[in-house]
């Protein structure tokens, strides 16, 4: 069995689609430390031609907490701004009317605890759009497993799921220690997106963006191809 694990993004770029694509089953580790300045409640999209970044607001948020235990910061005007910003950029993508409506209905027409819960609902429902059926198992705090720290919280998770394979992002490749997940009996890779090239407007193409991208200049059979576009180290 294929296991990924990985923190919950908002809107996150095709390579962490591939990634759960590519697993049997997916955890949402979110119960780990929020990070500043990460993509927890941040990503980019095409703005004026170039790559602008998008800010979910939250309420008090810090280093020092669990994902899972920051709110959004509703009295702010952060979503508005951030739909009237994808109205603004892609209004004349070949996909607007279709995927603006589907990331307003994530955004404006249910309520959420925290953050944990927006992105991991937004996860699922681009994976139901993608025809992505992997499991996905909303928690990491299922596991019971906080005092254990790094690689071998994620070794523990993939014993208690009977993982055979453990699959994660490149940029993990110098702190994960295949001996030590192969003692358990357990094969480790790294996956690594291909590059993905497709026409957005008249000027240069711009990269790594957020799926809303994606999913605004592309068909969904289109996507389904870039979903195989990676490879396993």
């Amino acid at each position: 069995m294929k296991l990924a694990i990985m923190q919950p993004y908002i809107f996150p770029y095709i390579g962490y689609f591939q990634l759960i694509n590519a697993v049997d089953k997916f955890v949402i580790y979110d119960d780990v430390n929020y990070i500043n300045k990460g993509w927890i409640n941040r990503n980019k999209i095409l703005a004026n031609n170039n790559e602008t970044l998008f800010t979910i607001p939250l309420q008090k948020a810090s280093q020092n907490k669990k994902i899972r235990e920051i709110e959004i910061n509703y009295t702010q005007k952060g979503i508005n701004k951030f739909i009237k910003t994808i109205q603004n950029s892609y209004s004349k993508a070949p996909n607007y009317s279709k995927v603006s409506m589907f990331i307003e209905d994530i955004l404006l027409y249910k309520t959420y605890k925290n953050i944990s819960e927006l992105n991991t609902y937004s996860i699922k429902q681009i994976c139901n759009y993608l025809n992505i059926t992997t499991p996905i198992i909303d928690s990491s705090s299922i596991y019971e497993n906080e005092e254990l720290k790094a690689q071998y919280r994620i070794l523990d998770i993939c014993k208690k799921e009977k993982a055979t394979v453990y699959i994660n992002p490149i940029g993990g490749k110098e702190i994960y220690d295949k001996p030590l997940f192969e003692k358990q009996n357990i094969d480790l890779f790294f996956i690594k997106s291909e590059p993905i090239i497709y026409s957005q407007y008249k000027e240069n193409f711009v990269p790594f963006l957020s799926i809303i991208d994606i999913m605004m200049f592309n068909s969904k059979e289109t996507i389904q191809h870039f979903l195989s576009k990676y490879q396993l180290l």
